[in-house]
């Protein structure tokens, strides 16, 4: 069919039994007891579960705190993510093929969307964790303390470090594959494409979170009531404007791309990109007042997150220190376990730093209260 790029098709068989050949073209469900392996349906069932909660959790901010920031959030990440992927997706319908070409290909899990390129989780993902990482910024209080931008930029760092968690074991467990071939995907840390490392992990959600925060967050504090059409529009524009923002902030690396990039310049300004970020967020982080409530999202959800990722981790570790030249005994290739440590520590010091820090305001404030200056 049209749709079914070769490329696409040699690397779905790497992956498992499957082919794009005559896919369904909505929607294609399995038994999650049949996939190539027992890692996918925990995967899934991991970020389904969070982006259910994700939006439970914003419904509840609008109805207890007439906030909609939350939900906005949430799905401009899916706009978002529709506008980004999709034509990763199906580069000969969309005509970049030449210029693009394959990326990388997900595995097919239980339930799959698109002629099998667009798994459920993957949609849920990006606001489950979004939102985590929003929430520790702004149960932090750095927001608040030290603005929008600033803000923003933590948003990042902190989806970095949540997401990379993530993103260098997916090869390794056969979540999707990267397509090596593709000039776009180099310079790779291990087997993950520093690209994804900086413009997606970290440039993507903090141009989604500085989008929403202009556009509906600061309104929200100001006091300010917005239409349900005023939402849609502004959720629209928001996702569709985080490509645009994440290609301005992606020029100096651009710069050493092309069909023949320069990997050693782009590397180095991928390197100067993350650090620019950790050091402007973690003074912010560590210095950011809190919350005036304990977050229950990120106590139970990050926990849970970090718990699952720690243990899928643990289980892929003797295929790991056994891999010869960066590729297992399963013929897969390993990311950087060193680096997923770094990131499964911050991410869990954040986590407990939130809690820490809304749990210390909440004594500091019931104290004042049966004070007997506050009694008189």
């Amino acid at each position: 069919m049209s749709q079914c790029n070769v490329t696409f098709d040699e690397i779905a068989a790497r992956l498992g039994d499957f082919t794009c050949m005559d896919a369904p073209g909505f929607v294609h469900i399995r038994n999650p007891l049949m996939l190539s392996n027992w890692t996918l349906p925990v995967l899934e069932l991991l970020m389904v579960s969070g982006a259910v909660f994700a939006l439970w959790w914003a419904v509840r901010r609008l109805r207890r705190d007439g906030d909609p920031t939350n939900l906005v959030l949430r799905f401009a990440s899916i706009v978002y993510l529709l506008v980004t992927e999709i034509p990763l997706y199906f580069p000969n319908i969309f005509m970049v093929e030449d210029q693009i070409g394959v990326v990388f290909d997900h595995n097919v899990f239980t339930v799959q969307f698109m002629y099998e390129r667009l798994p459920l989780y993957i949609v849920a993902l990006y606001p489950a964790v979004t939102t985590l990482a929003f929430e520790i910024v702004r149960a932090i209080g750095v927001f608040r303390v030290r603005g929008i931008l600033i803000g923003s930029v933590c948003v990042g760092f902190v989806h970095h470090c949540c997401y990379e968690v993530f993103d260098q074991l997916g090869p390794q467990l056969r979540w999707w594959a990267w397509n090596t071939q593709n000039p776009l995907n180099r310079p790779m840390f291990a087997s993950v494409p520093m690209t994804s490392m900086v413009i997606f992990a970290t440039l993507g959600p903090a141009v989604l979170t500085l989008l929403v925060m202009l556009l509906v967050g600061r309104k929200a504090e100001a006091g300010a009531r917005l239409s349900a059409a005023g939402l849609v529009w502004r959720t629209v524009v928001a996702g569709v404007l985080v490509p645009v923002g994440v290609a301005i902030l992606s020029i100096p690396s651009s710069i050493f791309g092309g069909s023949h990039p320069n990997t050693t310049a782009q590397a180095v300004v991928f390197v100067i990109e993350l650090a620019a970020f950790a050091l402007i967020a973690v003074p912010a982080l560590i210095n950011g007042g809190a919350d005036a409530s304990p977050n229950r999202f990120v106590l139970i959800f990050g926990s849970v997150y970090l718990a699952v990722l720690g243990f899928l981790w643990l289980t892929a570790l003797p295929e790991y220190f056994s891999a010869k030249g960066g590729v297992t005994g399963d013929g897969t290739p390993t990311g950087n376990v060193f680096y997923a440590l770094v990131c499964l520590v911050a991410a869990a010091l954040l986590v407990w730093l939130t809690n820490r820090s809304t749990y210390g305001a909440n004594r500091l404030r019931s104290s004042a209260l049966s004070s007997p200056r506050s009694s008189g």
